[in-house]
């Protein structure tokens, strides 16, 4: 069998965590890991390797199987470079196409422009070994073509998960934020979590944390669930594709019958609205619904005597004010809110007659708006430092780590962070904030502008 060159993108941060992963997916199909490079993870291996890494990677966010490279000088060169290969080896005519490029300190003026020359030279090559042209499907192709350029080289890239690799299938409901899944898996990977410690999140929210947890405890493959690229390619091996599909199917089935309390893993939110999202996420996952409480983060209290690892994605914004509502969503007495209990409260409830594209102007157009800031960053002010006081009081012996964008967490916690990790969700720059919740962990110091 042939042996190919893969890479595998990631979200910033994790580029180490998805090649120790991608060692472990070794034990399915023979790989071989290369270099960790900003952004993702090279590796090579037989047609086996790349459909393992898309069926049980948590982390990566593709698998692309390396066409060829070559140095350029103009748009010209990478038309003829893109002319040269075999493209009727891979897919037909048939088969609908999309070209994305991406460039790092490139000369190339125009992006669209080099997009448009690789599309005409895949098209003409075509056209010139079938007889036939494919069309272009920006939306849902069959066949992805990346194209990656450098300052000097142009590497062609024959994509082979289809869809994003987070899309793991099971997820269709959501918050208002929600957290792609593999960065959640690698968080997991960063917090040194392993199944059987406790783990707890307090702002599960629609429960990626939770599903990825259960799911890696459990042995279920996060791409057991949905299709990939590859299967529309002509040389993917279909008897090896076959034996992993049918091995990660026999996990998924042993997996509906686990016992919840032998798991250890634990969730809760303020909202039941998200807990409801969470339990249906769950059970779309093929796991065991977890049981999980409907609680205020500031009220909670550490769910077994062991230590373990809390983790979480605090809410931010508007996010901050569903918190501040009792668990049927109820306004809790505030000075701010006996003095105006007419007020329009935010965050995710309205009153009657509130449509939802009237939350962002003014309720009597007098500049409110800033009003309604200062009292959101009051009360957020005012949950962070009631949660930090819970983590220190309850949870003494515990690994707590928090995502957020806000670098001020720490001082709105009142907690010494141990350590902080960039991350990136999505386009979003984060921090994954550590704190090792031991006795004299509190500091009192002004939030961090």
């Amino acid at each position: 069998m042939s042996s190919f060159e893969f890479f595998a993108p990631c979200p910033r941060g994790l580029e180490a965590p998805l090649a120790a992963e991608l060692r472990e997916i070794s034990a399915h199909a023979p790989l071989k890991v290369g270099a960790e490079v900003p952004g993702g993870v090279h590796f090579a291996g037989e047609w086996a390797a790349a459909m393992a890494a898309n069926l049980h990677s948590r982390i990566a966010s593709r698998v692309l199987m390396k066409i060829a490279q070559r140095p350029y000088r103009s748009e010209h060169d990478i038309f003829a470079f893109a002319l040269e290969q075999p493209w009727e080896r891979w897919f037909t005519a048939n088969q609908t196409l999309r070209i994305d490029v991406t460039a790092i300190k490139s000369p190339l003026k125009s992006l669209e422009f080099t997009t448009l020359k690789v599309k005409d030279a895949v098209c003409d090559r075509l056209r010139e070994k079938t007889g036939a042209r494919p069309n272009i499907d920006t939306a849902e192709p069959d066949v992805r073509i990346f194209v990656f350029v450098t300052a000097t080289d142009c590497t062609l890239y024959l994509d082979t998960s289809g869809e994003p690799l987070f899309k793991r299938g099971w997820r269709l409901d959501k918050g208002a934020a929600p957290l792609r899944e593999n960065l959640a898996a690698g968080i997991l990977r960063l917090t040194g979590w392993t199944p059987g410690t406790p783990l707890y999140d307090p702002m599960c929210g629609s429960g990626t944390f939770l599903a990825e947890a259960v799911q890696q405890s459990l042995g279920v493959a996060p791409g057991v669930q949905r299709r990939f690229g590859f299967e529309k390619l002509k040389q993917y091996d279909i008897n090896a594709w076959q034996a992993l599909k049918v091995a990660a199917l026999d996990k998924q089935r042993a997996a509906r019958t686990a016992k919840v309390d032998d798991l250890r893993i634990f969730g809760s939110d303020i909202s039941g609205d998200m807990l409801e999202k969470a339990r249906s996420n769950l059970a779309r996952a093929g796991v065991p619904t977890l049981v999980l409480k409907q609680l205020d983060a500031r009220h909670m209290v550490a769910p077994v005597d062991e230590p373990g690892v809390l983790v979480a994605n605090p809410p931010y914004g508007e996010r901050i004010e569903v918190r501040g509502r009792g668990p049927r969503g109820e306004a809790r007495p505030t000075s701010r809110s006996e003095r105006e209990p007419g007020r329009v409260q935010r965050g995710g409830y309205q009153r009657d007659g509130e449509r939802a594209g009237d939350r962002n102007r003014d309720d009597d157009g007098d500049g409110s708006r800033g009003f309604e800031r200062a009292e959101s960053e009051e009360l957020g002010a005012e949950f962070f430092q009631a949660f930090g006081d819970a983590l220190k009081q309850r949870f003494t012996g515990w690994h707590a780590f928090m995502l957020s964008s806000d670098r001020g967490l720490p001082g709105q916690l009142r907690l010494r962070e141990s350590t902080k990790t960039p991350l990136f969700n999505g386009a979003l720059e984060c921090r994954l904030f550590r704190f090792d919740l031991i006795a004299g962990s509190v500091r009192r110091r002004e939030p961090e502008a």
